[in-house]
């Protein structure tokens, strides 16, 4: 069956197996935001095996994210192009060969190729799975609710991530992290034709040199600015590097506008709320992202927790996130639509970044950590999924693929972006109390109490940007 719909006695109902469909594409956003999350706790047994160094250790995210990043925008044409159910079990091919590449790794290199490879199925899968939600479901309040399920099957993927990333690391080992996605991702690929039908397809060109410029330009520009951390900001190379990043991005604008089948025609920007909502998705994730990441940190660095434990004290985060999308935010939405719902997130979120950047060293679990985890859960929860249908509820259905390309690529772009500033950002502030004679344990964790507040403040920024741009819409 190729329609969304299907006739019955002269009337329009919705697909049938839409909810079956929709717990198959839930369980492939569980895999990738795993994918993501479950490497947080295994940090610092990889950097014992691997030998990574302290700033090199987002290097095992970043791999992810850079590819993810690069190639959403071209997972999205392909999906608009060939269908969303083709693109979606190629993603999960790929995934799945590259969970055991790097299941296996031996070295830095080979576990970051791995991690690579891992980002480019996900960039496949991740817009076709949105696409197919979103068509799937056509009645606003079934739509809502399919968010909810979606919004918490990326909750529960976290806290699956950062538990089973704890339990796996200390009684098995790192490799496993990887490992654990091939039987998943089978099944997966077992279902996906008989819950999945093919879909629209519409007619066009594969912008390759699109793809690749896009790609490169993120790839450098993250690489300039983790290199900044050691050869410093005002160096040649960064200025150069730099520089040549954001020509590249200015090159594939002007190529956009002139080919006749681009990779993102620029039309599309002028979808209501489309540039400020993936504006706003990108802040959040520069914000969100080194939450979890420094939370991991202090937790094993600072407090001295053992991954199993580290992975039990962000379990409370991710299952409050998980309630909250399903049994809450989408009836949020219908009530106060998206603007309302998405300042409040980014207020409360900013709320727990500020609180955490006032952690001590010698801090508590129930005192510091949890209460501001619980607060960044209610923040994140009220404003991932209203900004996601934001950005793309605007968009026509041929350019649904490409819609959801663009928010995901917004999401990983600030992510991999916000984690290396911020990573700097950290880490100068830690190098400088350690030049002054403070102590390894105060000065690295002035360094990750600099990493929240910088955190806190792109949540601000992200705010003044709803508050001006985000239209008032009510589902």
């Amino acid at each position: 069956m190729n329609t969304q719909t299907i006739e019955q006695k002269g009337k329009t109902v919705p697909y049938p197996k839409r909810w079956a469909a929709l717990f198959l594409l839930c369980a492939a956003q569980f895999i990738v935001i795993m994918d993501t999350s479950i490497i947080g706790v295994a940090l610092p047994a990889i950097k014992a095996d691997l030998g990574y160094s302290q700033s090199s250790l987002q290097w095992i995210f970043n791999a992810y994210v850079i590819l993810f990043g690069g190639f959403l925008l071209l997972g999205g044409r392909l999906s608009d192009l060939f269908g969303a159910r083709k693109i979606f079990i190629w993603g999960f091919g790929i995934l799945t060969a590259a969970s055991f590449l790097a299941g296996i790794a031996w070295s830095e290199l080979v576990l970051n190729i791995g991690r690579g490879l891992q980002g480019l199925g996900s960039a496949l899968i991740a817009p076709a799975a949105l696409t197919l939600v979103m068509s799937k479901f056509t009645d606003p309040k079934e739509l809502n609710r399919a968010f909810g399920f979606w919004g918490a099957a990326a909750a529960a993927g976290g806290s699956a991530g950062v538990f089973l990333g704890g339990v796996i690391t200390e009684w098995l080992s790192w490799h496993w992290i990887f490992l654990i996605n091939i039987p998943t991702g089978l099944i997966v690929l077992l279902f996906s034709k008989r819950l999945l039908f093919k879909g629209s397809t519409k007619k066009g060109k594969i912008d390759l040199v699109g793809a690749i410029l896009a790609t490169i330009a993120l790839v450098l520009m993250v690489y300039t600015i983790v290199s900044a951390e050691h050869i410093g900001w005002s160096s040649l190379q960064t200025v150069v590097l730099l520089g040549i990043s954001i020509l590249l991005f200015i090159v594939f604008i002007i190529l956009q506008k002139k080919k006749s089948d681009p990779l993102v025609p620029m039309a599309i920007f002028k979808v209501p709320n489309l540039s400020a909502g993936n504006l706003m998705m990108s802040l959040l994730a520069a914000a969100w992202i080194p939450l979890w990441f420094f939370l991991n940190l202090y937790l094993q660095q600072i407090l001295h927790y053992s991954a199993f434990h580290s992975g039990l004290a962000l379990l409370p985060m991710t299952i409050a996130i998980m309630i909250l999308m399903v049994g809450f935010t989408g009836k949020l939405v219908a009530r106060f639509g998206f603007k309302t719902n998405i300042i409040a997130g980014l207020v409360i979120l900013a709320g727990s970044l500020f609180l955490f950047s006032t952690i001590p060293a010698d801090g508590s679990f129930l005192k510091d950590v949890l209460p501001a985890s619980l607060l960044g859960a209610l923040g994140m929860s009220l404003t991932y999924i209203p900004g996601t249908i934001a950005s793309m509820s605007g968009a026509k259905p041929d350019e649904m693929g490409l819609a959801s390309g663009l928010v995901n690529t917004s999401y990983q772009v600030g992510s991999a972006l916000g984690l290396a500033i911020i990573v700097a950002v950290s880490a100068a502030k830690t190098n400088t109390l350690k030049m002054t004679g403070a102590t390894d344990a105060d000065a690295l964790n002035a360094g990750f109490q600099t990493a929240f507040f910088a955190a806190g403040i792109l949540c601000i920024a992200a705010i003044l940007i709803v508050i001006c741009s985000i239209r008032t819409i009510r589902q």
